[in-house]
């Protein structure tokens, strides 16, 4: 636990200035962050990012990742869009099965493209949420935080029944409820002092979906892992993980929020 608190409070420290901040530092560590989580799932599935799949799978994954302006800067350069890139990219993998004679099967192609649309389209909206608003990401980072601190200090004390225990075995009914009480407290302190532009009665609608979303995000995690026998995505963050076990929700969160149209 230490060691935990510890590592939390040092990466607190490094990441928030990037977040107040914004503009090309931030993109830039979230490319570094999107590098970091495509290379914790291809070692999930027993490949590296270091190998010719793992290279197409990053160009990929920067496609995805790229916001708006930086799009529109490479369409200007090279005449494609990034959808095209990133197709270009899903037709250089299977090509590559062909190539290595089905050492690097289909399967894997398709784990490379899935993975890079799961950690690329989160990534690119936690970019886009800062260009739109420093208020509307700290809302989001605070909401997904407390949701996971109180389905934790819920769930420890209140916890009895088992909310999915064959894909993670600690979490509870009580805890996931936890969570979401936590986060509609937070959004409503937060929108007391920075206020976000909406009813009250849809932020906290939009709260609930966000931290409900948030959970999932964490178990889809831990289904991950768990098919693949791990115990953490990665160990950059001693006591917490990998990048991917540290945003997970924030992955599935970041979209949703776009896709409500709450930002």
């Amino acid at each position: 636990m230490k060691q935990r608190i510890i590592t939390g409070a040092i990466a607190f420290a490094l990441f928030i200035p990037f977040v107040i901040y914004g503009d090309a530092p931030f993109t830039i560590l979230v490319f570094i962050l999107g590098t970091i989580g495509l290379q914790e799932l291809l070692k999930m599935k027993g490949r590296t990012l270091w190998s010719v799949p793992g290279l197409i799978s990053l160009l990929a994954l920067y496609a995805f990742m790229m916001p708006h302006e930086w799009a529109q800067q490479i369409l200007e350069w090279t005449g494609y869009t990034k959808v095209e890139i990133a197709f270009i990219a899903v037709i250089l993998l299977l090509i590559h099965t062909v190539v290595v004679k089905n050492s690097f099967t289909f399967d894997d192609a398709a784990f490379a493209i899935l993975g890079t649309l799961y950690v690329g389209m989160g990534f690119l909206f936690l970019i886009e949420t800062r260009e739109a608003s420093l208020a509307f990401l700290i809302y989001a980072l605070l909401v997904v935080w407390f949701t996971d601190s109180g389905a934790y200090f819920t769930g420890r004390k209140f916890g009895k029944r088992k909310l999915w225990p064959e894909i993670s075995p600690n979490k509870t009914v009580e805890g996931f409820i936890g969570g979401i009480v936590y986060a509609i407290a937070v959004a409503l302190v937060f929108n007391y002092f920075v206020d976000l532009g909406h009813p009250v009665y849809i932020l906290i609608i939009v709260t609930i979906i966000a931290s409900i979303f948030g959970q999932m995000g964490d178990l889809v995690e831990s289904a991950l892992k768990r098919h693949f026998n791990v115990k953490d995505s990665g160990n950059v963050l001693p006591g917490h993980g990998g990048i991917l076990d540290r945003f997970d929700s924030i992955l599935f969160v970041m979209p949703l929020l776009h896709f409500l149209h709450f930002i």
